[in-house]
């Protein structure tokens, strides 16, 4: 899996009923190989991905692809990461209230 492939999947995997009221965007700057930029959209019970940074984001999330998958998988503790400087989130209450939903935790 790449961080691509995860990031695109969100739709499919996240039940409209779970983000329904919902509304936030969040940017995802993932660098190194398999990297790219990317923005998740939440809102009207949809989750649309696009790639870049398309508009004002509630949460910037940048870490390297690697690192990104790793925490996907579950192989990396995302506390660890952020402490170590591997992952940097811009609104850590924003993103602790979507990571489940992303399967992230």
């Amino acid at each position: 899996m790449t961080s691509k492939e995860f990031i695109y999947g969100l739709p499919a995997k996240v039940p409209a009923k779970a983000i329904e009221g919902l509304e936030t965007t969040f940017h995802f700057d993932l660098d190194g190989e398999n990297g790219g930029q990317y923005t998740i959209a939440i809102a009207d019970q949809k989750i649309e991905v696009t790639d870049g940074l398309n508009g004002a984001p509630s949460c910037v999330v940048k870490t390297s692809a690697e690192n990104f998958v790793n925490l996907a998988k579950g192989d990396l503790n995302p506390m660890m990461a952020m402490l170590t400087g591997k992952l940097k989130i811009s609104n850590q209450g924003e993103m602790l209230k979507y990571a489940k939903l992303f399967g992230l935790m």
